[in-house]
């Protein structure tokens, strides 16, 4: 079960961390999507940032599985959030931004497997 948990972690890491560190700097094209769509720049930093430290949280909960569990139900938050905010503006039955939209709920399922694998580990 550790070796899925530590597989589970660094992919969901390596994914969070390159998905929230052009929204913490405002740069990219999400951040251009969030903040054409009434979210406040300060907003979208705050969303990046918390992609980023879970991120971080969930490498250093490989060594201590506490900080990793909080970091995995910290983003599990983000990223139902963004199913919700993509389930709001309709992207999920638009077949222009479905393809955008689906890894949030996928990166979703992945946070939750990351808590129950490290609170088995």
């Amino acid at each position: 079960m550790f070796i899925t948990a530590v597989i589970l972690s660094i992919i969901l890491a390596l994914v969070s961390a390159g998905a929230g560190a052009p929204k913490a700097l405002l740069k990219g094209p999400a951040s251009e999507q969030l903040t054409g769509r009434n979210l406040s720049p300060n907003l979208v930093r705050f969303i990046g940032a918390a992609e980023v430290a879970g991120a971080i949280g969930l490498v250093i909960g490989i060594f201590w599985h506490p900080l990793g569990i909080a970091a995995g139900i910290g983003l599990a938050i983000v990223f139902i959030g963004a199913v919700v905010f993509h389930a709001k503006f309709g992207d999920y039955s638009n077949a222009e931004t479905r393809g955008a939209s689906l890894p949030a709920g996928v990166l979703a399922i992945v946070s939750i497997a990351v808590v129950i694998t490290l609170a088995a580990a």
